[in-house]
């Protein structure tokens, strides 16, 4: 598991209720937690839906997924590692950027 890695999640207990089966989500976690024992992940969801936000991030088919779409960083969930098994794909080092940008926007860092 990386940093920037899509994980289909199926039925996520999140805090606002996710009508959803599955939802994409991307993990945004720093790599030494992530290799570390600790048992859950910071992770972004995906949603078809983009509202022009600074805190969005595009993707679509180039990322894995079946359409465009956008990451959404106000919405951050920690889940389990356990429940992240159905990878889709990596973000590239552009979106990697981008993502970092609107993670910082979002948390009032920048």
């Amino acid at each position: 598991m990386k940093r920037g890695d899509l994980y289909r999640v199926r039925r996520p207990k999140t805090p606002d209720n996710d009508p959803r089966a599955y939802r994409v989500y991307v993990v945004v976690s720093r790599q030494v937690l992530i290799d570390s024992r600790h048992a859950t992940v910071i992770c972004a969801p995906v949603y078809s839906r983009h509202d022009g936000l600074s805190t969005q991030v595009a993707v679509g088919v180039d990322e894995g997924l079946k359409h465009d779409s956008s990451i959404h960083c106000d919405n951050l969930v920690s889940l389990p590692k356990t429940v992240l098994t159905n990878y889709i794909g990596q973000l590239p080092e552009a979106s990697l950027e981008k993502l970092d940008q609107a993670l910082k926007i979002a948390l009032e860092l920048a």
